[in-house]
């Protein structure tokens, strides 16, 4: 199917209806007002290498996807965000949960800035720093797409996490190789959809 400005709105209604997630009114609206924003600053900017309506309806679900399978946390980091994916997605679904967007690199944490305020999502903070500077306490889930291997983002990631925080990675072909180097403290989960692969970690609770 051809997606274009016009029927944007539709394919993404009928997109996240196709994975059991049947969007409010206020979520399609952040939802279609985030690709209207995220396409006027690529223009200028360049955050994102393909900026087409069937990339941004196809990223936007591979974000929101994890919702399907995942209860909302109390707190979230999402390491990397770089144009928003998966953080402001996640963000803008649940939209209650203080979230904490890691982003380093100037022009994208602007864009981040004023896209969360655009889309009135007084629950988001963004930190332009890199991850391992970030100070705060534990955080209850920790996302990331596309930014490390497994094991590097969990070394980065040891002063803002604790014996309870969960994990959701977005990988690819090499998660099981990346897997394997763990260590046996957390339990991985893989849900595939087409070829990504959703990685959840969760703490082992060990028997006293």
């Amino acid at each position: 199917m051809n997606i274009n400005q016009d029927n944007f709105k539709r394919v993404l209604k009928d997109s996240l209806e196709s994975i059991g997630l049947k969007g409010d009114e206020k979520l399609i609206w952040r939802l279609e007002y985030f690709a209207k924003l995220l396409k006027e600053w690529n223009s200028i900017h360049n955050l994102t290498g393909n900026d087409s309506f069937e990339a941004l309806i196809e990223n936007i679900i591979d974000s929101i996807y994890p919702v399907s399978f995942l209860s909302k946390p109390s707190s979230l980091l999402d390491v990397g965000t770089g144009a928003g994916f998966p953080g402001l997605i996640l963000a803008s679904i649940w939209f209650d949960t203080p979230t904490i967007l890691c982003e380093p690199l100037n022009k994208r944490a602007s864009f981040l800035r004023y896209a969360s305020l655009e889309l009135e999502l007084n629950n988001v903070t963004v930190v332009r720093k890199r991850v391992e500077k970030l100070e705060h306490k534990p955080f209850a889930l920790i996302s990331s797409r596309a930014v490390t291997d497994t094991k590097m983002l969990l070394n980065l990631t040891k002063n803002v996490s604790n014996k309870d925080t969960h994990y959701l990675f977005y990988k690819g072909s090499r998660v099981i190789e990346e897997i394997e180097q763990l260590e046996d403290n957390l339990e991985s989960k893989i849900i595939k959809r087409g070829a990504r692969q959703y990685l959840l970690l969760t703490p082992i609770k060990k028997m006293i």
